[in-house]
């Protein structure tokens, strides 16, 4: 099929299609996704019959022009990236020995143009981060109850007219997330249905006036999962919404 197989024609179509950007020079998101292919692909070892053992953690050193015009395409790029590079560990049988880690930085020696690729198995118990993705910037849940509004007084403020002051609260005990309107006067959707409370899960999406808040749960290497304040409290609603089951 030329310079790309088709499961390189497969991430070009998947990376391009996700990151609605194209770049007229310099490096692609695909040729990222095919580094790290090949990467893993390379330094996978047989560790059993039934175990064949991957790097978890990789560094993508790319030149300091190439990482800046990456950058532009925010936190899209690295989920973009863990999912495909997921998706080819499964499709391999490939397993991990910790949470998978993809970091792209920049380096003064690297080459425009160029890519350069390490890796390592790093074992780490996997924890839980909550974020919060909200017109392009990431926000990053550090309590267990998250109060986003227009209000100064809400956690997360934004400048949206068709909200509430405190329009809408976000909980998060660690493991679970939920979403409660606070009796905001538009009310509040949860992938386009009306919503005043429900469980969250990965890549949800939650509507409030015209502001989109996608939900999103990444796997992070920790030797002990962080406690939150108010912890304990969002627990207990988390308990009562889902009828005591953890």
């Amino acid at each position: 099929m030329g310079l790309l197989d088709s499961f390189e024609k497969g991430l070009e179509r998947a990376v391009n299609g996700a990151f609605a950007k194209t770049f007229r020079s310099g490096i692609q998101p695909v040729e990222i996704a095919s580094a790290l292919r090949r990467e893993m692909d390379t330094r996978a070892a047989v560790v059993s019959r039934e175990r064949i053992l991957a790097p978890n953690s990789y560094a993508v050193r790319l030149s300091t022009a190439d990482a800046d015009r990456m950058r532009t395409l925010g936190p899209s790029l690295y989920d973009e990236l863990r999912a495909i590079v997921q998706k080819h560990a499964s499709s391999q049988g490939y397993s991990f020995s910790g949470p998978l880690v993809i970091d792209v930085q920049p380096s003064e020696q690297v080459s425009t143009g160029t890519i350069d690729v390490t890796s390592s198995a790093v074992e780490g118990q996997v924890s839980w981060q909550a974020v919060l993705d909200i017109n392009g910037r990431r926000h990053t849940i550090t309590r267990a109850r998250t109060v986003i509004g227009r209000g100064s007084d809400a956690d997360i403020t934004i400048s949206d007219a068709g909200t509430s002051r405190r329009h809408v609260e976000v909980l998060w005990d660690g493991e679970r997330g939920m979403v409660r309107d606070l009796g905001s006067t538009n009310g509040s959707r949860l992938d386009g249905q009306r919503v005043e409370r429900a469980g969250l899960t990965d890549g949800q999406t939650i509507t409030i006036g015209r502001t989109d808040i996608v939900f999103r749960v990444i796997a992070s290497a920790s030797a002990q999962a962080a406690r939150l304040p108010g912890g304990d409290d969002a627990t207990q609603i988390i308990n009562e919404f889902h009828g005591g089951r953890r």
